[in-house]
């Protein structure tokens, strides 16, 4: 395994994190505590999850995930072993089972709360506010635009201030964002600069594959320039990008076939780009699935890649990743294919 530290800190992580998202709906807490075991095993020392996994979101499944990492670490008395991630769902609509406030003061104390007692421990590592509260752009929409009946007040200020007063109590020990832009990225950092004692965000969790690069356009720079380190998301675009669905391929229980609301890799741009891909791993005698995580793995921005898999088989090729360095030639074979099909899915 190789390593890293979350920037500003003195943490070290994984470069490949373990994602949790399909615990308490695809897999059992068997399943979930076996990944984590060989997790654990093979170096991977982080893992990152949610009060709303497992997705789809609903209510009767909701915090499973979270419950599932909690029993596994009262049974194994491994919790210092672990770095912990975990995010605050924000206001949406499949989400009203959660909670219907935004990011307030006492619904972040409340949801900070829950989940140490769901994970079993005294504290959460990292933790994250899964989407912005505003209306901006979301999941499978490339621009932004602006929404005269977005009501929302600039409240980046007391968020902060609430999720400080979290890491003095020792509840929480960092802060980042997810499915940020480089707006909001921007304003969480220059509150924090602003006004002292406030936490910095160390990390931003946003999706970044070969199929969506547009990390690159904007966030990429503050990323680098400001230390703040992606937390990659959807590296292999939904099981796209292990080939298992070309030629019209539906295998049976996976996501795709399962939740088909889920297509936002699925289009025939996208599959005309993951063919691409495939032919130019195959072309180096590599698989689709490890050229697609050794990229991200390899990009300077990228503090850690999160890996999802629902059988050991997947895991174990994913965390595997990790060993294989991409030559100048498949460097250079994956750049003319993004210049010609660029970001099929946004």
């Amino acid at each position: 395994m190789k390593y890293t530290t979350l920037p500003h800190t003195d943490i070290e992580v994984s470069k490949i994190c373990l994602g949790t998202m399909t615990w308490g709906r695809q897999n059992t807490e068997a399943e979930g505590h076996e990944q984590m075991d060989f997790a654990l095993e093979k170096g991977v020392n982080f893992f990152d999850t949610a009060e709303l996994y497992p997705v789809p979101a609903e209510a009767d499944t909701y915090a499973e995930t979270e419950r599932i990492i909690g029993s596994w670490l009262k049974k194994k008395g491994n919790r210092k072993k672990v770095v912990l991630a975990s995010k605050m769902a924000g206001k949406a609509e499949f989400t009203k089972h959660i909670r219907t406030t935004g990011f307030t003061r006492a619904s972040i104390i409340t949801a900070v709360e829950e989940s140490l007692d769901r994970l079993q421990t005294d504290y959460i590592d990292l933790y994250q506010l899964h989407w912005p509260d505003r209306n901006t752009n979301y999941f499978g929409k490339r621009g932004y635009t602006h929404e005269i009946s977005d009501h929302w007040q600039d409240n980046i200020h007391q968020i902060l201030e609430t999720l400080r007063d979290l890491v003095r109590a020792g509840k929480i020990r960092y802060v980042g964002i997810s499915n940020e832009t480089p707006w909001g990225a921007m304003r969480f950092l220059e509150e924090s600069k602003v006004h002292a004692g406030l936490p910095r965000t160390i990390t931003i969790q946003n999706p970044y594959s070969l199929l969506n690069r547009l990390f690159e356009i904007g966030l990429s720079e503050i990323s680098i320039r400001e230390n703040m380190g992606l937390l990659a998301y959807s590296p292999m675009a939904f099981g796209m990008l292990s080939g298992k669905y070309l030629g019209g391929m539906q295998p049976a229980s996976s996501r795709v076939v399962l939740f088909p609301q889920f297509d936002r890799y699925s289009s025939e741009v996208a599959n005309r780009a993951t063919k691409r891909y495939y032919e130019l791993a195959q072309q180096n005698d590599i698989s689709l699935a490890q050229m697609s995580l050794a990229f991200v793995t390899s990009r300077p921005f990228v503090t850690s890649n999160i890996i999802g898999a629902t059988t050991m088989n997947q895991l174990k090729e994913n965390i595997a990743s990790i060993d294989l360095e991409l030559t100048d030639e498949v460097l250079a074979g994956i750049e003319i294919i993004h210049n010609e099909i660029p970001n099929p899915s946004p």
